[in-house]
C-alpha cells in the first residue's frame, strides 16, 4: 500500500498529516493542516492583554473584582498585579509541559510591568516566549468608603436610662459592644457593616450605623449585657427605584433604672432597702435589714418604681459596738458617732470590730462585703 501523503495548503511542501486532526472531539484548529514551518510562521504560544487596570479604593485599599469590591488586606498591589496577570494570560491550548515564571518592575506608584516567560511544546517542538504586560493602578473611592464619606447610614441606636443618664462606663461599653459586632461582620466579608458616626451627648451615646438589622441587634446585644429593653421608632426617608418605601429606624436601647451597686428603697415595700445585684430580665438584690434574696415579681415588670438612696460606693466604715442579738447590732455613727442600733443582716459577720455601712434618709444600714454572697 502506498503512504498517504498531504500537502501544506499554505506552501505546498509535502507534509505527513497530524495525527489529532480527524480525531471526534479533538480541538478544531485550522492551522492543524500547516507544516511546521508555515504553522510557527503565526503562531503564539501566549495570549496576552495589551494592558491592564486594576481598580483600587484609595480610602480602605479594597479591589473592585468582577462587579463588587473585595478586600484584600494588601500593603502593596505586586500580589494582586500578578494573580490578575495570571488570570487574564491564555496560554495555546495544544501546548504541554507548559511553566511560566513573572518578574514584576514598579515603574511608578500606579504602574506595574509584569515580564512573563513562558515555556511549552508543540508538535515535539520546545518553544520559548516573553511578554510585557503593563498593569495600572486605578485609585478610586468604593461604594463602601463613598457611603462613610457622605454620612450615609440607615438605622440609629441609642442609648438611654430609664429615669436616669447612663453612666461614662455604660457609654464606653455599649460602644465597644457596637464596634466588636461590626467587627465581627467585617471579618465576615460583609462590606455594608460600618459604624459612620458615634456621639456623646447629654441623654447618653448616639450610634448612626450602616443597617437596620445590624443596628437592631446591636441594641439588643447591649441590653443583654446591662438589662433593660430595645425600643423601635421607624420614619420613613426616601422610596427606593421600585416605589418602595425605605425606613430609617432609631433603636432606642433603654437601660434599667438601677445598676448593680445602688441601694434601693422601693415603693410600697415595708421590707427595707434593697442592694442590687443584677438587672437583668427583673430586679434582683438582697434586703440589707435580713440579707433575704429579692426578687421582682412578674407583675412589677422589670424593675418596680423605687427611690435611689445611694450605691455601694457611698458605704463608710462603722465601729461595731455590741451584737443584741440575731436581728439587731449596735454601731458608731460614723459621722456623729453616737451609738445607734441597726438591723443586724444574715451576711454579717457578727465577729467583726468594723462593717461597712450607707447613711440615708431612711437610716444606717450593713452593707455586705465586697464578694460576699447574698443569701438565697
Amino acid at each position: 500500500m502506498s503512504e498517504t501523503r498531504q500537502f501544506c495548503p499554505r506552501c505546498g511542501d509535502a507534509i505527513e498529516r497530524p495525527p489529532d486532526v480527524d480525531l471526534p472531539g479533538g480541538p478544531r484548529d485550522p492551522d492543524a493542516v500547516l507544516c511546521d514551518s508555515c504553522y510557527f510562521e503565526d503562531f503564539e504560544l501566549v495570549d496576552a492583554p495589551d494592558r491592564i487596570q486594576i481598580r483600587v479604593c484609595s480610602q480602605c485599599g479594597a479591589v473592585h473584582r468582577g462587579n463588587r469590591w473585595v478586600d484584600v488586606g494588601a500593603d502593596d498591589y505586586t500580589d494582586i498585579a500578578v494573580d490578575e496577570t495570571a488570570e487574564q494570560l491564555a496560554v495555546h491550548v495544544g501546548a504541554t509541559d507548559v511553566s511560566w515564571g513573572v518578574e514584576p518592575e514598579q515603574v511608578d506608584q500606579n504602574t506595574i510591568n509584569m515580564h512573563c516567560v513562558f515555556t511549552g511544546v508543540i508538535r515535539e517542538t520546545a518553544l520559548h516566549e516573553e511578554v510585557t504586560v503593563p498593569v495600572y493602578i486605578s485609585r478610586e473611592t468604593c461604594q463602601r468608603c463613598g457611603r462613610i464619606a457622605g454620612d450615609f447610614y440607615a438605622a440609629i441606636v441609642q442609648v438611654r436610662g430609664t429615669n436616669r443618664t447612663p453612666t461614662k462606663e455604660e457609654n464606653d461599653r455599649a460602644i465597644e459592644i457596637a464596634e466588636h459586632y461590626i467587627a465581627d461582620r467585617e471579618e465576615k466579608g460583609d462590606r455594608n457593616a460600618f459604624i459612620t458616626k458615634i456621639t456623646r451627648g447629654p441623654d447618653g451615646a448616639d450610634l448612626k450605623i450602616s443597617a437596620n438589622q445590624m443596628g437592631e441587634a446591636i441594641a439588643h446585644r447591649i441590653v443583654k449585657e446591662f438589662g433593660g429593653k430595645v425600643s423601635t421608632a421607624p420614619t420613613l426617608v426616601t422610596e427606593d427605584g421600585d416605589g418602595n418605601e425605605v425606613y430609617r429606624v432609631t433603636f432606642v436601647a433603654r437601660l434599667p433604672p438601677f445598676m448593680p451597686g445602688d441601694v434601693v428603697s422601693l415603693d410600697d415595700d415595708e421590707k427595707g432597702p434593697v442592694l442590687v445585684r443584677s438587672a437583668h430580665g427583673n430586679l434582683k438584690g438582697v434586703r440589707l435589714k435580713t440579707g433575704e434574696h429579692y426578687e421582682a415579681a412578674f407583675e412589677e415588670g422589670v424593675a418596680p418604681e423605687g427611690t435611689k438612696l445611694g450605691t455601694r460606693e457611698d458605704a463608710q466604715e462603722a465601729t461595731v459596738v455590741l451584737v443584741e442579738d440575731e436581728h439587731a447590732v449596735q454601731v458608731l455613727d460614723p459621722e456623729t458617732f453616737e451609738t445607734k442600733t441597726i438591723p443586724r443582716p444574715d451576711y454579717m459577720d457578727p465577729d467583726a470590730d468594723t462593717v461597712p455601712v450607707l447613711k440615708s434618709r431612711e437610716g444606717l444600714f450593713v452593707l455586705p462585703e465586697d464578694g460576699a454572697s447574698e443569701a438565697e
